[in-house]
């Protein structure tokens, strides 16, 4: 644990047992974040790119359908950060049950769970604010039935954590959060720090919030996932975003030590603006990745769908259907389609085959029976 250089984030505090502490300092930082020059520039710079992203969103044909995937990516990313193995496609899978197994990988159960607690979030905002209430409600749904979810679903901690490699004992630990008899004070502060009138932008707020969460470390298991979730819920609650497609999980896997480097400068230096920089561009890169992966569901939708019109003939209008429910599930059987077009089994069967054909389906389980079919090129735009 490297020695701190600066009181500006908090203090390392010797602690009865004989370990040192990280006490966070309250929000906001003191001396004020100093936004001239660059840091300036790249905070316009993300608000431009969040605006165009949001926008871009908005002129697909039914934004609702698209999310889905949006929200998969940023639960399989968030996961992979805390060492899940499981992949986009491991999850379709598991979604559509063409796994070949009666049980859902552990891996697979946590993207779930992930995805479960963030809609179960986005629910909860019609009715509250991000809160400490909000956040412990969360919790709970994330950690439910998952490993680690016997440790205090939903509850802030009464003992001591520690963040190392596998197997670190406190003693060996890179970063030892405040004792529990600190939490609570320091989750108000940053409550309060949230929903102050004035101060500090949103992006720059959501920035420090997030950090200030994964200092706190609140809970026993699920911080890292539920500190990324935050910022979803606090862009959404302002309305930077109407829907919850800034994935920033795929920015801080990709620069995963500079992510855990920078918050900890934080901490030992007081070093908020680098945090911001490393922060905002991120919000700029993964927002333009966004936008273009929107142009490109576009692009991909409109060309099937002059593809179905051209060679399905009086069935185009089921195969306009069925390409639709793509969009929001991307793996199906001929079952599924059977229930969506409420035809035959062999009606539902001719319009697979026909979207097989034409390079939209392709079939992936290698069976004879219980077949499963992905959209490939529109998964692919996610992987």
């Amino acid at each position: 644990m490297m020695a701190t250089t600066s009181t500006r984030a908090g203090i390392y505090q010797r602690q009865p047992a004989g370990y040192r502490a990280f006490i966070p300092a309250s929000l906001p930082p003191t001396p004020a974040i100093n936004l001239a020059g660059e840091l300036q520039a790249a905070l316009s710079k993300a608000d431009i790119a969040l605006g165009r992203l949001d926008g871009s969103v908005q002129t697909l044909p039914n934004p609702d359908l698209f999310v889905m995937m949006y929200v998969r990516k940023e639960a399989v990313l968030s996961s992979q950060i805390e060492g899940t193995q499981s992949s986009l496609q491991d999850l379709l899978a598991a979604e559509a049950k063409a796994l070949g197994t009666h049980e859902t990988p552990r891996d697979v159960q946590e993207v779930i769970g992930y995805i479960r607690a963030l809609n179960h979030g986005l629910q909860r905002l019609r009715e509250l604010p991000v809160s400490v209430r909000l956040i412990r409600d969360i919790h709970a749904d994330l950690m439910q039935g998952l490993r680690g979810g016997r440790l205090a679903p939903g509850e802030i901690r009464t003992t001591q954590n520690w963040l190392g490699p596998a197997g670190a004992t406190l003693a060996e630990a890179t970063f030892v959060p405040p004792p529990p008899g600190v939490i609570a004070d320091a989750l108000g502060n940053l409550e309060d720090y949230l929903h102050r009138p004035d101060g500090d932008p949103l992006l720059v707020k959501i920035a420090i919030a997030h950090a200030q969460f994964e200092t706190i470390h609140p809970f026993l298991d699920g911080n890292g996932r539920l500190g990324r979730l935050l910022i979803t819920f606090l862009l959404c609650e302002q309305q930077a975003l109407q829907k919850p497609v800034l994935y920033l999980s795929h920015f801080f896997k990709q620069h995963r030590q500079d992510y855990y480097d920078r918050l900890q400068a934080i901490r030992d230096h007081g070093d908020w603006e680098a945090w911001l920089r490393f922060f905002l561009r991120g919000v700029i890169e993964v927002s333009g990745e966004a936008a273009e992966t929107a142009r490109k569901i576009l692009e991909l939708r409109e060309g099937h769908r002059r593809l179905i019109t051209k060679t399905f003939g009086r069935a185009a209008g089921n195969g306009h259907k069925v390409l639709d429910h793509l969009f929001e599930t991307p793996v199906v059987s001929v079952g599924d389609v059977k229930g969506l077009l409420g035809t035959t089994y062999a009606g539902a069967n001719q319009i697979v085959a026909r979207l097989s054909e034409q390079g939209i389906l392709r079939e992936f389980t290698r069976r004879t029976r219980h077949r499963r079919f992905r959209y490939e090129e529109y998964v692919g735009l996610f992987v």
